[in-house]
């Protein structure tokens, strides 16, 4: 699996198709991060951003190699295997921008509450903030696993179909991810760190069975 994961990685990287997702994510963070804001709503804009970011990466990813070349990989190592590497390849990805996200959002924002009254402390902060942006991660692949091949061949389908499920994870209150961001926006209001442990561990179960899928899907369309 490590040398699938190294294949995948360096397709991603190779490809320059990771590009327009993080000069999206980076003009996210230019336009809603204000400088002197406050801390936990900035970490909380900067979690939503990540959902629809690793629908599109998992797109890219699943989708990033050649069918011949697809086919004599999944014939060395399976095809579920393949498909899991890509998918944990796109997930690796997008946390890879969160991490810059958090460290950004650390130097700009202002660490107190929203009325600029409460001090909020920065480190605990900023690890909510990281398993807020886990939680959006892992639910954002769970949607590009379910949106894409094998489970959604066409494009005219998969496109739509990724895009409105991370609309409505964001918008949602019974989403983990809504959970998540919601708790670092309300917290704000008095300074009050709330660290998303229960949406986090409903993302890792959500995701954890839409790749499953997606992986048994693979070995009997490859």
């Amino acid at each position: 699996m490590t040398a699938l994961l190294r294949y995948q990685a360096a397709l991603l990287l190779g490809s320059h198709r990771w590009l327009p997702p993080a000069i999206l994510y980076a003009a996210f963070l230019a336009v809603g991060v204000q400088t002197g804001g406050p801390v936990l709503d900035a970490y909380g804009y900067a979690a939503a951003a990540l959902l629809p970011l690793a629908v599109w990466l998992t797109r890219i990813c699943v989708g990033n190699e050649p069918p011949a070349a697809r086919n004599c990989t999944a014939a060395a190592a399976g095809p579920g295997r393949v498909h899991l590497a890509c998918v944990l390849t796109a997930a690796g990805a997008a946390q890879l921008l969160g991490l810059v996200g958090v460290v950004f959002v650390a130097l700009l924002s202002d660490p107190h509450s929203a009325d600029h009254r409460v001090a909020v402390p920065v480190l605990p902060a900023a690890g909510a903030g990281l398993l807020a942006q886990l939680a959006c991660v892992l639910l954002g692949t769970a949607i590009g696993a379910l949106c894409n091949w094998p489970v959604l061949r066409s494009p005219a389908s998969a496109v739509p179909a990724g895009l409105l499920g991370a609309l409505l994870l964001l918008v949602l209150s019974a989403s983990p991810a809504n959970a998540a961001v919601s708790g670092l926006v309300t917290g704000s209001a008095d300074g009050t760190i709330h660290t998303p442990w229960l949406p986090l561990a409903a993302t890792v179960l959500i995701a954890a069975a839409a790749t499953a899928v997606a992986c048994a899907l693979s070995s009997r369309r490859t």
